[in-house]
Protein backbone atom coordinates (compact mmCIF):
# COMPACT_ATOMS: atom_id res chain seq x y z
CA UNK A 1 0.00 0.00 0.00
CA UNK A 2 1.14 3.26 -1.22
CA UNK A 3 0.88 5.64 1.95
CA UNK A 4 2.42 9.02 2.67
CA UNK A 5 4.19 9.05 6.52
CA UNK A 6 4.35 12.68 8.08
CA UNK A 7 6.89 11.51 10.55
CA UNK A 8 9.43 13.65 8.90
CA UNK A 9 8.00 16.19 6.82
CA UNK A 10 11.47 17.59 5.78
CA UNK A 11 11.86 14.40 3.72
CA UNK A 12 8.08 14.36 2.04
CA UNK A 13 9.00 16.26 -1.01
CA UNK A 14 5.12 16.55 -1.80
CA UNK A 15 4.12 15.43 -4.70
CA UNK A 16 5.55 15.48 -8.15
CA UNK A 17 2.85 15.78 -10.56
CA UNK A 18 1.16 12.99 -11.23
CA UNK A 19 -1.11 12.15 -14.67
CA UNK A 20 -3.98 12.13 -12.48
CA UNK A 21 -4.87 8.38 -11.35
CA UNK A 22 -8.04 9.50 -8.67
CA UNK A 23 -6.99 8.69 -4.98
CA UNK A 24 -8.54 9.58 -1.69
CA UNK A 25 -5.80 11.71 -0.91
CA UNK A 26 -5.33 14.97 -2.55
CA UNK A 27 -2.52 17.39 -2.87
CA UNK A 28 -3.46 20.86 -2.24
CA UNK A 29 -0.69 23.50 -3.19
CA UNK A 30 -0.11 27.03 -2.68
CA UNK A 31 -1.67 28.08 0.03
CA UNK A 32 -0.92 31.07 1.92
CA UNK A 33 1.78 31.55 4.78
CA UNK A 34 -0.67 31.64 7.40
CA UNK A 35 -3.20 28.88 6.42
CA UNK A 36 -4.43 27.08 9.67
CA UNK A 37 -5.80 23.38 9.75
CA UNK A 38 -9.74 24.34 9.61
CA UNK A 39 -9.34 26.34 6.21
CA UNK A 40 -8.05 23.52 4.49
CA UNK A 41 -10.08 20.50 5.89
CA UNK A 42 -13.40 23.65 4.63
CA UNK A 43 -11.92 23.11 1.45
CA UNK A 44 -12.81 19.05 1.38
CA UNK A 45 -16.22 19.37 3.81
CA UNK A 46 -18.77 19.92 0.67
CA UNK A 47 -17.70 17.17 -0.50
CA UNK A 48 -17.55 14.03 2.15
CA UNK A 49 -15.67 13.51 5.51
CA UNK A 50 -12.22 14.23 5.84
CA UNK A 51 -10.48 11.49 7.44
CA UNK A 52 -7.17 12.29 8.03
CA UNK A 53 -4.72 16.32 7.14
CA UNK A 54 -1.50 16.62 6.77
CA UNK A 55 0.10 19.94 6.98
CA UNK A 56 3.70 20.86 4.83
CA UNK A 57 3.77 24.59 6.11
CA UNK A 58 7.23 25.34 4.79
CA UNK A 59 6.38 24.07 1.61
CA UNK A 60 2.94 26.02 1.43
CA UNK A 61 0.97 22.70 0.61
CA UNK A 62 -1.75 20.03 2.44
CA UNK A 63 -2.57 16.49 1.80
CA UNK A 64 -6.28 15.60 2.48
CA UNK A 65 -7.84 12.76 3.07
CA UNK A 66 -11.40 11.62 2.53
CA UNK A 67 -13.24 9.01 3.30
CA UNK A 68 -13.40 7.51 -0.37
CA UNK A 69 -12.12 7.99 -3.63
CA UNK A 70 -15.20 8.93 -5.08
CA UNK A 71 -15.41 12.19 -2.98
CA UNK A 72 -12.31 13.01 -3.11
CA UNK A 73 -12.79 12.62 -7.55
CA UNK A 74 -16.00 14.83 -6.75
CA UNK A 75 -13.65 17.62 -5.10
CA UNK A 76 -10.96 17.57 -7.62
CA UNK A 77 -13.20 17.88 -10.89
CA UNK A 78 -14.72 20.73 -8.95
CA UNK A 79 -12.23 22.42 -8.12
CA UNK A 80 -10.90 21.70 -11.40
CA UNK A 81 -13.27 24.37 -12.85
CA UNK A 82 -13.98 26.45 -10.00
CA UNK A 83 -9.75 27.46 -8.55
CA UNK A 84 -11.02 28.34 -4.67
CA UNK A 85 -9.10 31.21 -3.63
CA UNK A 86 -8.12 31.95 0.10
CA UNK A 87 -6.51 35.75 1.59
CA UNK A 88 -6.10 36.05 -2.73
CA UNK A 89 -3.96 33.13 -2.83
CA UNK A 90 -5.67 30.93 -5.93
CA UNK A 91 -5.27 27.11 -4.40
CA UNK A 92 -4.67 24.07 -6.52
CA UNK A 93 -5.06 20.79 -6.40
CA UNK A 94 -4.36 16.96 -7.87
CA UNK A 95 -4.66 13.49 -6.90
CA UNK A 96 -1.69 12.55 -4.60
CA UNK A 97 0.31 9.67 -5.25
CA UNK A 98 -0.17 7.79 -2.11
CA UNK A 99 -3.24 5.95 -1.67
CA UNK A 100 -3.65 6.79 2.50
CA UNK A 101 -2.12 8.98 4.99
CA UNK A 102 -0.32 8.35 8.28
CA UNK A 103 0.82 10.66 10.56
CA UNK A 104 2.55 10.53 13.82
CA UNK A 105 2.29 12.53 17.37
CA UNK A 106 5.15 15.36 15.77
CA UNK A 107 2.66 18.83 17.65
CA UNK A 108 2.61 19.42 13.96
CA UNK A 109 0.31 16.41 13.38
CA UNK A 110 -0.87 16.92 17.26
CA UNK A 111 -2.68 19.92 15.31
CA UNK A 112 -3.64 18.75 12.31
CA UNK A 113 -5.79 15.86 14.62
CA UNK A 114 -7.13 18.31 17.07
CA UNK A 115 -8.56 20.20 14.20
CA UNK A 116 -9.99 16.98 12.50
CA UNK A 117 -11.24 15.60 15.65
CA UNK A 118 -12.87 19.30 16.75
CA UNK A 119 -15.02 19.36 12.89
CA UNK A 120 -15.69 15.99 13.15
CA UNK A 121 -17.61 16.28 16.28
CA UNK A 122 -19.07 19.61 14.97
CA UNK A 123 -20.35 17.88 11.86
CA UNK A 124 -21.95 14.90 13.84
CA UNK A 125 -19.42 12.41 12.04
CA UNK A 126 -19.39 12.30 8.29
CA UNK A 127 -21.94 13.53 6.24
CA UNK A 128 -21.50 11.83 2.93
CA UNK A 129 -24.80 10.80 1.47
CA UNK A 130 -26.42 12.44 4.76
CA UNK A 131 -29.40 15.09 4.80
CA UNK A 132 -28.84 17.99 6.22
CA UNK A 133 -28.72 16.86 10.35
CA UNK A 134 -30.76 18.77 12.30
CA UNK A 135 -28.64 19.34 15.39
CA UNK A 136 -26.31 21.42 12.95
CA UNK A 137 -28.89 23.73 11.58
CA UNK A 138 -30.15 24.24 15.44
CA UNK A 139 -26.77 25.34 16.43
CA UNK A 140 -27.09 28.39 13.90
CA UNK A 141 -30.09 29.18 16.08
CA UNK A 142 -32.75 28.70 13.13
CA UNK A 143 -34.91 26.21 12.02
CA UNK A 144 -33.61 23.24 9.06
CA UNK A 145 -33.38 25.33 6.23
CA UNK A 146 -32.64 23.70 2.86
CA UNK A 147 -29.15 24.59 1.21
CA UNK A 148 -31.23 25.91 -2.02
CA UNK A 149 -32.05 29.72 -2.48
CA UNK A 150 -34.50 30.49 -4.94
CA UNK A 151 -32.96 34.23 -6.12
CA UNK A 152 -35.67 36.50 -8.12
CA UNK A 153 -33.70 39.69 -10.02
CA UNK A 154 -35.90 42.67 -10.02
CA UNK A 155 -35.14 45.89 -12.13
CA UNK A 156 -33.54 44.10 -14.32
CA UNK A 157 -31.90 46.34 -16.70
CA UNK A 158 -28.54 44.96 -17.16
CA UNK A 159 -28.06 41.60 -18.26
CA UNK A 160 -27.61 39.29 -15.29
CA UNK A 161 -25.95 35.77 -16.14
CA UNK A 162 -25.29 32.57 -14.56
CA UNK A 163 -21.39 33.20 -14.60
CA UNK A 164 -22.08 36.61 -12.31
CA UNK A 165 -24.48 35.11 -9.78
CA UNK A 166 -22.18 32.39 -9.77
CA UNK A 167 -19.64 35.04 -8.52
CA UNK A 168 -21.69 36.79 -6.24
CA UNK A 169 -22.60 34.10 -4.31
CA UNK A 170 -18.96 32.43 -4.48
CA UNK A 171 -18.14 34.57 -2.07
CA UNK A 172 -19.98 32.86 0.83
CA UNK A 173 -18.96 29.14 0.02
CA UNK A 174 -19.37 26.80 -2.40
CA UNK A 175 -21.58 26.82 -4.64
CA UNK A 176 -22.47 23.28 -6.19
CA UNK A 177 -25.36 24.08 -8.60
CA UNK A 178 -27.44 26.71 -10.49
CA UNK A 179 -30.57 26.76 -12.88
CA UNK A 180 -31.72 30.17 -14.19
CA UNK A 181 -34.96 30.33 -15.58
CA UNK A 182 -37.88 33.16 -16.49
CA UNK A 183 -40.74 32.86 -14.54
CA UNK A 184 -43.55 35.60 -14.94
CA UNK A 185 -41.73 38.08 -16.70
CA UNK A 186 -38.90 38.17 -14.01
CA UNK A 187 -35.42 36.30 -14.15
CA UNK A 188 -34.90 34.10 -11.44
CA UNK A 189 -32.27 31.56 -10.18
CA UNK A 190 -32.20 28.29 -7.74
CA UNK A 191 -28.70 28.32 -6.39
CA UNK A 192 -27.74 25.10 -4.23
CA UNK A 193 -24.78 25.26 -1.52
CA UNK A 194 -23.11 22.52 0.11
CA UNK A 195 -25.42 22.75 3.25
CA UNK A 196 -27.79 24.81 4.62
CA UNK A 197 -25.53 27.35 7.07
CA UNK A 198 -24.06 28.76 4.07
CA UNK A 199 -27.44 29.33 2.32
CA UNK A 200 -28.68 31.20 5.40
CA UNK A 201 -25.38 33.50 5.33
CA UNK A 202 -25.77 34.12 1.87
CA UNK A 203 -29.21 35.12 2.10
CA UNK A 204 -28.87 37.02 4.93
CA UNK A 205 -25.75 38.99 3.41
CA UNK A 206 -27.39 39.55 -0.16
CA UNK A 207 -30.97 39.63 0.48
CA UNK A 208 -32.29 42.88 -0.70
CA UNK A 209 -28.71 43.82 -2.34
CA UNK A 210 -28.17 45.70 -5.55
CA UNK A 211 -26.21 44.27 -8.39
CA UNK A 212 -25.37 47.79 -10.17
CA UNK A 213 -26.18 50.78 -8.67
CA UNK A 214 -29.86 50.99 -8.70
CA UNK A 215 -31.06 48.09 -10.25
CA UNK A 216 -30.80 44.54 -10.68
CA UNK A 217 -32.12 43.79 -6.71
CA UNK A 218 -31.98 40.61 -5.35
CA UNK A 219 -35.00 38.97 -3.75
CA UNK A 220 -34.20 35.62 -1.44
CA UNK A 221 -35.49 32.66 -0.37
CA UNK A 222 -34.96 29.56 0.78
CA UNK A 223 -35.96 26.58 -1.91
CA UNK A 224 -38.52 24.31 -0.84
CA UNK A 225 -36.16 21.71 -2.89
CA UNK A 226 -33.73 20.40 -1.30
CA UNK A 227 -31.08 19.28 -4.08
CA UNK A 228 -31.19 20.35 -7.45
CA UNK A 229 -31.02 17.74 -10.20
CA UNK A 230 -29.41 19.49 -13.19
CA UNK A 231 -29.18 17.37 -16.97
CA UNK A 232 -26.58 20.02 -18.50
CA UNK A 233 -23.79 22.39 -18.12
CA UNK A 234 -24.59 25.74 -20.27
CA UNK A 235 -25.47 29.13 -20.05
CA UNK A 236 -28.76 28.66 -18.41
CA UNK A 237 -27.30 25.69 -15.38
CA UNK A 238 -24.91 24.81 -14.20
CA UNK A 239 -23.04 21.90 -12.12
CA UNK A 240 -20.32 22.41 -10.87
CA UNK A 241 -19.46 18.87 -9.19
CA UNK A 242 -20.16 17.44 -12.95
CA UNK A 243 -17.96 19.16 -15.29
CA UNK A 244 -18.46 15.79 -17.89
CA UNK A 245 -22.57 16.77 -18.40
CA UNK A 246 -23.40 17.82 -22.07
CA UNK A 247 -24.50 21.27 -22.79
CA UNK A 248 -27.61 20.25 -25.02
CA UNK A 249 -29.64 22.74 -26.33
CA UNK A 250 -30.09 25.71 -24.22
CA UNK A 251 -32.73 27.52 -26.13
CA UNK A 252 -34.74 24.75 -26.00
CA UNK A 253 -33.87 22.84 -22.66
CA UNK A 254 -37.76 23.16 -20.79
CA UNK A 255 -36.88 20.28 -18.88
CA UNK A 256 -35.26 22.87 -16.11
CA UNK A 257 -38.38 24.89 -16.09
CA UNK A 258 -40.81 22.64 -15.51
CA UNK A 259 -38.60 21.02 -12.51
CA UNK A 260 -38.35 25.30 -11.34
CA UNK A 261 -41.97 25.29 -11.50
CA UNK A 262 -41.80 22.31 -9.23
CA UNK A 263 -39.22 23.88 -7.15
CA UNK A 264 -42.01 25.98 -5.42
CA UNK A 265 -45.04 24.00 -4.99
CA UNK A 266 -43.81 20.09 -3.86
CA UNK A 267 -41.32 20.06 -1.07
CA UNK A 268 -38.54 18.11 -1.37
CA UNK A 269 -39.52 16.63 -4.61
CA UNK A 270 -35.84 16.09 -6.03
CA UNK A 271 -33.99 13.66 -3.94
CA UNK A 272 -32.08 15.03 -0.82
CA UNK A 273 -28.97 16.41 -0.86
CA UNK A 274 -25.84 14.51 -1.47
CA UNK A 275 -23.72 16.82 0.28
CA UNK A 276 -25.05 18.07 4.10
CA UNK A 277 -23.35 19.44 7.16
CA UNK A 278 -22.68 23.24 8.12
CA UNK A 279 -19.92 24.31 5.75
CA UNK A 280 -18.81 27.78 5.11
CA UNK A 281 -15.71 28.96 3.37
CA UNK A 282 -13.57 31.33 5.69
CA UNK A 283 -14.42 35.03 5.21
CA UNK A 284 -11.23 35.83 3.17
CA UNK A 285 -12.40 38.30 0.73
CA UNK A 286 -10.96 41.78 1.10
CA UNK A 287 -13.32 44.54 2.76
CA UNK A 288 -12.58 47.62 0.14
CA UNK A 289 -14.41 51.26 0.58
CA UNK A 290 -16.99 52.17 -2.11
CA UNK A 291 -15.54 55.38 -3.78
CA UNK A 292 -18.61 56.84 -4.85
CA UNK A 293 -21.17 54.60 -4.67
CA UNK A 294 -23.10 53.05 -1.77
CA UNK A 295 -22.63 49.73 -2.28
CA UNK A 296 -22.12 46.16 -0.11
CA UNK A 297 -18.71 46.35 2.42
CA UNK A 298 -16.68 44.26 1.10
CA UNK A 299 -18.16 43.14 -2.00
CA UNK A 300 -17.11 45.80 -4.40
CA UNK A 301 -14.57 47.90 -6.49
CA UNK A 302 -15.04 51.46 -7.21
CA UNK A 303 -14.72 52.51 -10.91
CA UNK A 304 -17.40 49.82 -11.53
CA UNK A 305 -21.42 50.42 -12.27
CA UNK A 306 -22.84 48.27 -9.42
CA UNK A 307 -22.78 47.54 -6.36
CA UNK A 308 -21.65 43.87 -6.14
CA UNK A 309 -20.62 44.55 -9.70
CA UNK A 310 -16.71 43.97 -9.21
CA UNK A 311 -16.22 41.02 -6.28
CA UNK A 312 -12.34 41.46 -6.75
CA UNK A 313 -12.17 38.20 -9.78
CA UNK A 314 -9.76 37.92 -12.02
CA UNK A 315 -9.84 39.31 -15.56
CA UNK A 316 -10.46 36.25 -17.73
CA UNK A 317 -12.45 33.21 -18.55
CA UNK A 318 -16.06 34.16 -18.16
CA UNK A 319 -18.61 34.40 -20.62
CA UNK A 320 -18.48 37.52 -22.34
CA UNK A 321 -21.63 38.73 -20.91
CA UNK A 322 -20.11 38.25 -17.30
CA UNK A 323 -16.78 40.06 -18.25
CA UNK A 324 -18.45 43.14 -19.32
CA UNK A 325 -21.16 42.88 -17.22
CA UNK A 326 -19.15 42.14 -13.88
CA UNK A 327 -15.28 42.49 -14.64
CA UNK A 328 -12.94 43.19 -17.01
CA UNK A 329 -14.21 47.27 -16.52
CA UNK A 330 -10.65 47.81 -15.43
CA UNK A 331 -11.49 51.84 -16.70
CA UNK A 332 -11.16 54.34 -14.21
CA UNK A 333 -14.76 56.14 -13.32
CA UNK A 334 -16.97 53.96 -15.68
CA UNK A 335 -20.49 54.59 -14.59
CA UNK A 336 -23.91 53.16 -15.98
CA UNK A 337 -24.87 55.97 -17.32
CA UNK A 338 -22.14 57.72 -18.90
CA UNK A 339 -18.07 57.28 -19.11
CA UNK A 340 -16.84 54.83 -21.75
CA UNK A 341 -20.09 54.73 -24.07
CA UNK A 342 -18.32 55.29 -27.28
CA UNK A 343 -16.36 52.99 -29.71
CA UNK A 344 -14.21 53.56 -32.35
CA UNK A 345 -14.46 51.00 -35.01
CA UNK A 346 -11.50 50.49 -37.18
CA UNK A 347 -10.84 48.55 -40.53
CA UNK A 348 -13.98 49.03 -42.05
CA UNK A 349 -14.62 48.56 -45.87
CA UNK A 350 -14.87 51.90 -46.93
CA UNK A 351 -17.02 50.88 -49.81
CA UNK A 352 -19.69 49.55 -48.10
CA UNK A 353 -19.99 50.66 -44.86
CA UNK A 354 -22.92 52.45 -43.68
CA UNK A 355 -24.55 54.47 -40.14
CA UNK A 356 -27.24 51.83 -40.79
CA UNK A 357 -25.47 48.67 -40.96
CA UNK A 358 -23.51 49.65 -37.99
CA UNK A 359 -26.17 50.31 -36.02
CA UNK A 360 -27.95 46.95 -36.58
CA UNK A 361 -24.94 44.99 -35.87
CA UNK A 362 -23.88 47.09 -32.47
CA UNK A 363 -28.06 47.17 -31.67
CA UNK A 364 -27.82 43.48 -31.37
CA UNK A 365 -25.05 44.46 -27.91
CA UNK A 366 -27.02 47.45 -26.68
CA UNK A 367 -29.09 50.64 -27.62
CA UNK A 368 -27.15 52.48 -30.32
CA UNK A 369 -27.48 56.35 -29.86
CA UNK A 370 -25.45 57.42 -32.80
CA UNK A 371 -22.88 56.46 -35.84
CA UNK A 372 -20.40 58.56 -37.36
CA UNK A 373 -18.55 57.36 -40.00
CA UNK A 374 -15.50 59.69 -39.89
CA UNK A 375 -15.46 61.76 -42.80
CA UNK A 376 -11.53 61.87 -44.36
CA UNK A 377 -10.86 58.37 -43.48
CA UNK A 378 -14.16 55.95 -44.00
CA UNK A 379 -12.92 52.85 -42.74
CA UNK A 380 -13.28 54.55 -38.84
CA UNK A 381 -16.43 54.82 -37.31
CA UNK A 382 -17.67 55.92 -34.10
CA UNK A 383 -20.71 54.45 -32.06
CA UNK A 384 -22.62 55.76 -29.08
CA UNK A 385 -23.85 52.87 -27.11
CA UNK A 386 -26.30 54.19 -24.58
CA UNK A 387 -24.03 53.32 -21.82
CA UNK A 388 -20.49 52.15 -21.01
CA UNK A 389 -21.95 48.43 -19.76
CA UNK A 390 -23.10 48.15 -23.49
CA UNK A 391 -20.34 49.48 -25.66
CA UNK A 392 -18.25 47.14 -23.02
CA UNK A 393 -20.85 44.01 -24.14
CA UNK A 394 -20.10 45.29 -27.98
CA UNK A 395 -16.57 45.72 -27.95
CA UNK A 396 -16.18 41.76 -26.08
CA UNK A 397 -18.16 40.06 -28.73
CA UNK A 398 -17.50 42.29 -31.80
CA UNK A 399 -13.80 42.83 -32.03
CA UNK A 400 -12.18 41.24 -34.79
CA UNK A 401 -15.09 40.02 -36.24
CA UNK A 402 -15.25 40.19 -40.35
CA UNK A 403 -17.47 42.42 -41.66
CA UNK A 404 -17.88 42.96 -45.57
CA UNK A 405 -14.42 40.77 -45.94
CA UNK A 406 -12.35 42.87 -43.01
CA UNK A 407 -12.03 41.61 -39.43
CA UNK A 408 -12.98 45.15 -37.57
CA UNK A 409 -11.05 46.47 -34.44
CA UNK A 410 -12.97 48.08 -31.82
CA UNK A 411 -12.00 49.95 -29.24
CA UNK A 412 -13.38 52.52 -26.34
CA UNK A 413 -12.49 55.49 -27.78
CA UNK A 414 -12.00 58.75 -26.05
CA UNK A 415 -14.73 60.91 -27.45
CA UNK A 416 -17.80 60.90 -24.17
CA UNK A 417 -20.35 61.63 -27.61
CA UNK A 418 -20.71 61.47 -30.83
CA UNK A 419 -21.51 65.17 -32.72
CA UNK A 420 -23.38 65.75 -34.57
CA UNK A 421 -23.31 67.80 -37.35
CA UNK A 422 -24.64 71.52 -36.92
CA UNK A 423 -27.40 72.74 -39.05
CA UNK A 424 -26.71 73.61 -42.52
CA UNK A 425 -23.28 71.60 -42.54
CA UNK A 426 -24.78 68.51 -44.19
CA UNK A 427 -21.53 65.45 -43.98
CA UNK A 428 -23.17 62.97 -46.91
CA UNK A 429 -25.40 61.07 -44.51
CA UNK A 430 -22.23 59.73 -42.34
CA UNK A 431 -23.47 60.39 -39.10
CA UNK A 432 -26.97 59.06 -38.07
CA UNK A 433 -28.70 60.21 -35.10
CA UNK A 434 -30.55 56.68 -33.76
CA UNK A 435 -31.44 58.23 -30.16
CA UNK A 436 -35.49 57.62 -31.00
CA UNK A 437 -35.33 54.49 -33.41
CA UNK A 438 -38.31 52.42 -32.96
CA UNK A 439 -35.24 49.04 -33.45
CA UNK A 440 -34.22 49.33 -30.23
CA UNK A 441 -34.04 46.12 -28.41
CA UNK A 442 -33.42 47.00 -25.17
CA UNK A 443 -35.45 49.94 -24.43
CA UNK A 444 -37.82 47.94 -22.21
CA UNK A 445 -36.40 46.98 -18.53
CA UNK A 446 -36.63 43.32 -18.24
CA UNK A 447 -36.98 42.54 -21.58
CA UNK A 448 -36.33 38.59 -22.43
CA UNK A 449 -33.84 40.48 -24.88
CA UNK A 450 -30.93 40.65 -22.10
CA UNK A 451 -30.75 36.76 -21.85
CA UNK A 452 -30.34 36.03 -25.29
CA UNK A 453 -27.04 37.79 -25.82
CA UNK A 454 -24.78 35.76 -27.83
CA UNK A 455 -21.26 36.05 -29.73
CA UNK A 456 -21.70 36.19 -33.84
CA UNK A 457 -22.50 32.88 -34.75
CA UNK A 458 -23.31 30.86 -38.17
CA UNK A 459 -26.63 29.95 -36.72
CA UNK A 460 -29.35 32.85 -36.97
CA UNK A 461 -32.67 32.79 -34.26
CA UNK A 462 -35.38 34.25 -36.55
CA UNK A 463 -38.66 35.54 -34.42
CA UNK A 464 -41.85 37.11 -35.68
CA UNK A 465 -42.87 34.74 -38.84
CA UNK A 466 -45.95 35.33 -40.10
CA UNK A 467 -47.76 31.77 -40.22
CA UNK A 468 -47.95 32.55 -44.24
CA UNK A 469 -43.96 32.49 -44.57
CA UNK A 470 -42.36 29.23 -45.42
CA UNK A 471 -39.56 27.73 -45.00
CA UNK A 472 -38.92 27.81 -48.48
CA UNK A 473 -39.50 31.61 -48.45
CA UNK A 474 -37.26 32.30 -45.48
CA UNK A 475 -34.61 30.18 -47.27
CA UNK A 476 -35.20 31.49 -50.52
CA UNK A 477 -34.42 35.19 -48.81
CA UNK A 478 -31.77 34.63 -47.32
CA UNK A 479 -30.25 33.34 -50.24
CA UNK A 480 -30.71 36.12 -52.16
CA UNK A 481 -27.96 38.01 -50.25
CA UNK A 482 -25.64 35.96 -51.94
CA UNK A 483 -25.04 33.75 -48.68
CA UNK A 484 -25.24 29.75 -48.76
CA UNK A 485 -28.31 28.81 -46.34
CA UNK A 486 -27.35 25.48 -44.90
CA UNK A 487 -29.73 24.33 -42.52
CA UNK A 488 -33.27 25.32 -41.51
CA UNK A 489 -35.75 24.68 -38.44
CA UNK A 490 -39.15 25.79 -37.09
CA UNK A 491 -39.31 25.42 -33.69
CA UNK A 492 -41.74 22.93 -32.68
CA UNK A 493 -43.33 24.43 -30.12
CA UNK A 494 -43.39 28.11 -31.85
CA UNK A 495 -43.32 28.10 -35.26
CA UNK A 496 -43.32 32.34 -35.12
CA UNK A 497 -39.17 31.13 -34.74
CA UNK A 498 -36.73 29.29 -36.28
CA UNK A 499 -33.03 28.64 -36.92
CA UNK A 500 -31.28 29.27 -39.88
CA UNK A 501 -27.77 28.24 -40.36
CA UNK A 502 -25.21 30.13 -43.28
CA UNK A 503 -22.31 28.98 -44.63
CA UNK A 504 -20.19 31.26 -42.21
CA UNK A 505 -20.10 33.37 -39.15
CA UNK A 506 -19.33 36.39 -41.80
CA UNK A 507 -22.39 35.26 -44.05
CA UNK A 508 -24.43 35.09 -40.80
CA UNK A 509 -23.56 38.95 -39.80
CA UNK A 510 -24.35 40.22 -43.08
CA UNK A 511 -27.42 38.52 -43.36
CA UNK A 512 -28.26 40.08 -39.81
CA UNK A 513 -27.69 43.37 -40.68
CA UNK A 514 -29.77 42.90 -44.21
CA UNK A 515 -32.93 40.90 -42.42
CA UNK A 516 -33.48 42.47 -39.58
CA UNK A 517 -36.65 44.17 -39.65
CA UNK A 518 -37.03 43.08 -42.90
CA UNK A 519 -40.75 43.17 -43.58
CA UNK A 520 -42.64 39.87 -44.12
CA UNK A 521 -45.86 41.23 -44.42
CA UNK A 522 -48.87 40.81 -42.63
CA UNK A 523 -47.45 43.86 -40.55
CA UNK A 524 -44.82 41.54 -39.10
CA UNK A 525 -41.27 42.79 -39.32
CA UNK A 526 -38.38 39.51 -38.89
CA UNK A 527 -36.20 39.81 -36.51
CA UNK A 528 -32.77 38.51 -35.95
CA UNK A 529 -30.42 37.73 -33.58
CA UNK A 530 -27.32 35.49 -32.60
CA UNK A 531 -28.05 31.80 -31.96
CA UNK A 532 -26.23 30.00 -29.09
CA UNK A 533 -27.75 26.42 -30.86
CA UNK A 534 -26.73 24.69 -33.87
CA UNK A 535 -29.28 22.81 -35.78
Amino acid sequence: MNSANGNDSKKFKGDVRSPGVPSRVVHVRKLPNDINEAEVISLGLPFGKVTNLLMLKGKNQAFLELNSEECAQTMVSYYSSVTPVIRNHPIYMQYSNHKELKTDNSPNQVRAQAALQAVNALHGGGMAGMAIPTDASSMAGAPAQSPVLRVIVENLFYPVTLDVLHQIFSKFGTVLKIITFTKNNQFQALIQYADAMTAQHAKLSLDGQNIYNACCTLRISFSKLTSLNVKYNNDKSRDYTRPDLPTADSQQSLDHQTMAAAAFSAPGIISASPFGGPHSFPHTFAIQQAGQYEMYPGLSVPGIPGALASLGMGHGGMAAAAAAAASRLGLSGLTATGGHNVLLVSNLNPETVTPHCLFILFGVYGDVMRVKILFNKKENALVQMSDGTQAQLAMSHLNGQRLHGRAMRVTLSKHTTVQLPREGHEDQGLTKDYSNSPLHRFKKPGSKNYSNIFPPSATLHLSNIPPSVMEDDLKRLFASSGATVKAFKFFQKDRKMALIQMGSVEEAIECLIEFHNHDLGENHHLRVSFSKSTI
